[in-house]
């Protein structure tokens, strides 16, 4: 442990520091009306040089999310979190069939985490109608 000294005040610091999660914005996608389509899932950490010890995996807690209808007409969108293309009954979130109104939006507030090294780590949806929706949503990304 290194002290220092600082107009009277002692100052400590270890090797382990804790960082913060950096806010992302994922998005905006097209939904598309192929339900098992892949839409976010986190990077990996492999590759690279000098990579600190004990990282192994990325994550996004997902906290809001956003659906616009660009469209005259409702559409609806659904999610699952799952597998790659995976939309498997008892893995439905953010939304489910919702119907989001003509050249409107729906919003949807919670956290949802996506870890690289899950087994379900995909957001997979998609919408009723091709093209008539987007999706954005506002994470955090940190490593785990």
């Amino acid at each position: 442990m290194k002290r220092w000294l600082l107009g009277g005040l002692v100052l400590f610091a270890t090797s382990a520091l804790a960082v913060p999660n950096k806010v992302v914005t994922l998005g905006p996608v097209i939904l598309s009306a192929t339900l098992t389509t892949n839409i976010f899932s986190p990077p990996t950490t492999t590759g690279g040089t000098g990579k600190p010890e004990n990282v192994l995996n990325t994550f996004y807690l997902i906290k809001h999310c956003r659906i616009t209808n660009k469209t005259g007409s409702a559409a609806t969108a659904s999610f699952w979190k799952g597998a790659s293309a995976g939309n498997v009954a008892g893995t439905e979130v953010i939304a489910q069939g919702t119907s989001v109104p003509a050249n409107s939006y729906i919003d949807w507030y919670g956290n949802l985490r996506l870890d690289s090294g899950d087994t379900n780590l995909f957001l997979v949806g998609g919408a009723g109608t091709g093209s008539a929706l987007t999706l954005t949503c506002e994470a955090e990304m940190g490593i785990s």
